[in-house]
């Protein structure tokens, strides 16, 4: 395997492993209305399962409430019914033109566990970071033991390695720190 395959693949792994931090933290609440926070609901609609973006158009039009404006109104009951039961906490109201979803503030004590929580997928992103970047060693040294790669480029590809996990741990505490805040925003 060439060296810039493993450092492509290396970096394109942990690039997803950051992708898929971010789009989980984003689903955490915050105490602001955000239409990505439905983005892990799926409804059951139509004899198969479906994103709220799929079936109508999802607004926020104040910091407090979050508007879904159904494209097939019959389907408000399975809708509303399906974000109740949803893990996150909501009660969806239907004047039979809306369902609008009110986000109450956060406690302090609410706010923390969604900080620790954020903490622990971070550290989980980091994780995934770190064994990819162990593999890819690994594939290094295999490849240097093999007789394919001299010592001396195997030493600059380590170490080539070793910046992209860096780059990458750095981002996911940016990440991490960005969330926080927004979290603990009042």
């Amino acid at each position: 395997m060439s060296q810039h395959i493993i450092l492509k693949e290396a970096r394109e792994k942990m690039d997803k492993s950051l992708q898929a931090l971010r789009q989980e933290i984003a689903n955490i609440r915050t105490g602001r209305a955000n239409p990505g926070m439905l983005d892990s609901v799926d409804i059951e609609v139509y004899g198969s399962k479906m994103k709220i973006n799929q079936l109508g158009t999802v607004t926020v039009p104040d910091p407090h409430t979050i508007a879904i404006d159904l494209w097939d109104k019959s389907q408000m009951a399975a809708v509303e019914k399906c974000l109740r039961a949803s893990p996150l906490d909501i009660n969806p109201t239907n004047d039979g033109r809306l369902i609008r979803i009110p986000i109450p503030p956060l406690t302090e004590e609410r706010r923390r566990d969604m900080v620790k929580l954020a903490g622990k997928m971070s550290e989980e992103a980091k994780v995934a970071v770190r064994n990819i970047r162990r593999h890819a060693v690994e594939t290094i040294k295999q490849e240097q033991k093999d007789g394919a790669l001299p010592e001396d480029d195997a030493h600059h590809l380590t170490d080539e390695i070793q910046k992209v996990t860096d780059a990458h741990i750095e981002s996911i505490d940016e990440a991490l720190k960005a969330k926080e805040a927004d979290i603990m925003e009042v």
